[in-house]
């Protein structure tokens, strides 16, 4: 081979050498989203015995994956049209969380550029109102969840999501792309098909988002279980879960409702990567 063509040929490889670790498959950035905040009337109502008639600020937090293969959203939060109610959603229940929207999921994706058909895969932790709030504004996206949150009948045996939409039902943990870089962790108990994600990346490294397997982190440092949960012994059994799998892969634990925690973490349009 001339030493030309030869030269071009090893400038060639290197090129795509670059160009293939340009595209390295798996997660690409995380961005946290604000899907809602509020004051529980009581919060011994997740921690039994404990903190009784004390008040506290909860947050509600999303999460907006940009994957290699594309977007995955995870949890949807209080429903966008709370955003024009000027005293919130007030719960059934005065021990639970009244909610406000200070900002739209629809708005936080418009800052970063996303539309809601760019996204097509998303799951939600479980099937509470303060993280199904928006399934519907993504009709096209494959939902993932386990079978039993899907099964479990909702109030007057209402399905708890639309049949039309698209739904791949779980019965345990899933690699969502198959490259081990976004994994639903199968954490039942808070609800019976209650799950928690997994996320792995690049620089920040391994961080596991709770859902509610835990509320706020003084309920994860003692173990406690909130009295509405649907299966005390599974929810303990979910936390031992977590907890083995922050030890295995050195991860971080991200609560869900936690403010002091959400507080010092970097909001959308800023991310993770």
């Amino acid at each position: 081979m001339p030493k030309l063509t030869f030269a071009l040929a090893i400038a060639a490889l290197a090129l795509s050498a670059q160009s293939a670790s340009a595209q390295k498959p798996g997660v690409e950035k995380l961005y946290i989203l604000n899907c809602g905040e509020g004051v529980a009337g009581d919060i011994s109502r997740w921690s039994p015995g404990v903190n009784e008639g004390k008040s506290m600020d909860f947050v509600d937090t999303c999460y907006l994956i940009k994957h290699s293969q594309g977007w995955f959203l995870w949890d949807t939060g209080i429903p966008d049209a709370v955003a024009s109610m000027p005293n919130g959603l007030a719960p059934a229940d005065p021990k639970a969380v009244t909610w406000r929207r200070p900002k739209t999921l629809a708005a936080q994706l418009e800052q970063i550029g996303v539309k809601p058909a760019d996204i097509k895969a998303m799951a939600v932790s479980h099937t509470h109102p303060d993280h199904i709030g928006n399934v519907e504004m993504f009709p096209q996206a494959t939902l993932y969840v386990q079978k039993a949150e899907y099964d479990w009948p909702g109030a007057n045996n209402e399905p708890r999501f639309k049949p039309s939409h698209p739904v791949e039902l779980l019965a345990g943990d899933k690699d969502v792309f198959g490259d081990g870089s976004l994994t639903i962790l199968s954490t039942p108990g808070h609800t019976p098909g209650h799950q928690s994600l997994m996320v792995k990346l690049p620089k920040t490294g391994v961080v596991v988002l709770s859902g509610d397997a835990v509320h706020f982190k003084d309920n994860w440092d003692n173990r406690r279980v909130p009295s509405m949960n649907a299966n005390k012994e599974l929810t303990a059994a979910s936390m031992q879960k977590i907890a083995d799998t922050l030890d295995k892969e050195k991860a971080q634990l991200w609560i869900n409702h936690d403010k002091a925690q959400r507080d010092t973490q970097k909001m959308s349009p800023e991310f993770y990567d």
